[in-house]
């Protein structure tokens, strides 16, 4: 073997099996999720920058991933995860068209005690600036509702500070529901 060649070969790395390649793999893809959720902006702008690149769903699975909302919510992910899902938004909306699914009126999908809730919504509000910095709600379209599935306490907050409008991520279960609602949203047919 020359010189030259030796020093090549020497120079290369150890054979890697196909496995440590793939964990390799895995590991850089893993940081760079892990990367990309740590730099996500969780505000309403950031989402909108996402959308426009026909991203949002991508967007709301780094929100929930990311734990800077309150919490990390995995669950709520994996489970939006196993059907194909329609997206919209984030779009400006009343709060009254929206349905809270946590609060202290009876009825709700999950009461939760006045004193705590308005004791956590107002604490909330005081560090609210405007709707824009915050990140949307997300609301699933459910028989002309739309449910409020994540920002429940944020939507508590904004009701206190008596804002009118706030922004939505919105998910359909079926594509007829995303056309219908659109209708509704925009005032025009979709294609």
């Amino acid at each position: 073997m020359s010189r030259n060649s030796r020093r090549a070969w020497e120079s290369q790395e150890p054979f890697q099996s196909a496995s440590t390649q793939y964990e390799k793999s895995m590991t850089s893809n893993q940081t760079s999720t892990e990367d990309e959720i740590r730099l996500l902006e969780l505000d309403s702008l950031s989402a909108q920058k996402w959308a426009k690149e026909g991203r949002v769903e991508e967007w709301v699975h780094k929100y929930l991933l990311s734990g800077r909302g309150g919490k990390s919510n995995p669950e709520f992910s994996e489970g939006l995860k196993r059907e194909k899902r329609w997206w919209n938004g984030p779009v400006e909306l009343s709060l009254k068209d929206l349905s809270p699914a946590v609060g202290t009126e009876p009825g709700m999908e999950y009461v939760v005690d006045k004193d705590h809730w308005y004791a956590w919504t107002s604490k909330l509000a005081k560090s609210f600036s405007n709707p824009g910095s915050l990140p949307p709600l997300i609301a699933e379209y459910r028989a002309g509702e739309l449910s409020i599935r994540d920002g429940n306490t944020r939507y508590g907050a904004m009701r206190y500070l008596e804002w009118p409008k706030c922004w939505v991520i919105i998910w359909y279960n079926s594509e007829s529901d995303y056309h219908r609602h659109n209708e509704i949203l925009f005032g025009h047919k979709m294609a």
